[in-house]
């Protein structure tokens, strides 16, 4: 039998580097051949590309859009997934005591005012029982990542890697990365099966994306907040929001929610 190393130097890898929600998005693939492989890197960025029309807060057309401007206490039809995904931020929302809200202080509604369908419903949906408006840039890059990590696999690759603007998830394999500190040094981190976050509240504001217009806090003290964190966790979803607990939840909240849902922090 051939060994591991020999079958993963036999595969075909392709990387490809293209901009996607406001950053520069890497992607990475393994398969049987390049043909395979390409297809897989095509499909991530097509899963990539569909999640930033679906849950941009403001454009025609998406249901973050159609959500914001619904009557209140109307129930918005939205897709299974994006029903999973505010679940998660709900979920994130709780176990941080609203720490983690995303929801836009022009408006006077936070995501405990979301109310969401029975999970076991056919027919998933949304409604706003207070004005709200959701600003999903504290979790919607890792959830991007997902979906092109589930685009991979559903192409049939074996190994993958899909970075957003620093953000990552490896599966099929492991690897070393450098992760930057607030200091400005580096050190290697290894990554196997799971998604790394970075979150920096130093970083300029123009690198940041012109649709989402940033991450608020309305509770607590803000110069208690640390200015830099790092979370690894199964999800880059998981791992992008966490990180939002670890720099404005103090430490007991930030402890509590990684715990609760199996990361740990880095940096």
């Amino acid at each position: 039998m051939e060994s591991a190393e020999r079958v993963r130097r036999a595969e075909a890898r392709v990387k490809r580097l293209r901009p996607a929600m406001g950053t520069w998005v890497a992607v990475e693939a393994a398969a049987e051949s390049h043909e395979a492989a390409l297809a897989g890197v095509e499909a991530a960025y097509r899963a990539v590309q569909h999640v930033e029309r679906r849950l941009h807060p403001s454009r025609e057309g998406s249901e973050l859009r159609r959500i914001h401007t619904a009557p209140l206490h109307t129930p918005v039809p939205i897709a299974g997934t994006t029903w999973q995904l505010l679940r998660l931020a709900q979920t994130v929302y709780a176990l941080s005591e609203g720490i983690f809200d995303p929801c836009l202080p022009s408006h006077p509604g936070r995501l405990g005012d979301l109310m969401l369908s029975d999970p076991a419903s056919d027919s998933p949906w949304a409604l706003c029982r207070v004005p709200l408006a959701l600003d999903l840039g504290g979790i919607a890059k890792g959830y991007a990542i997902d979906c092109a990590i589930g685009a991979l696999r559903a192409a049939g690759c074996g190994a993958g890697v899909v970075n957003a603007g620093g953000d990552l998830r490896i599966y099929g394999g492991s690897d070393t990365v450098l992760l930057r500190h607030c200091d400005g040094g580096c050190v290697p981190l290894a990554v196997a099966d799971e998604a790394l976050a970075v979150s920096d509240r130093d970083t300029d504001p123009c690198r940041r994306p012109v649709e989402h217009q940033g991450y608020y806090r309305r509770s607590g003290e803000m110069r208690k907040a640390r200015r830099y964190a790092a979370v690894v966790a199964a999800s880059a979803a998981i791992a992008d929001a966490l990180t939002k607990c670890v720099l404005l939840g103090g430490e007991r909240c930030a402890a509590r929610t990684l715990r609760a849902l199996g990361a740990r922090r880095v940096a």
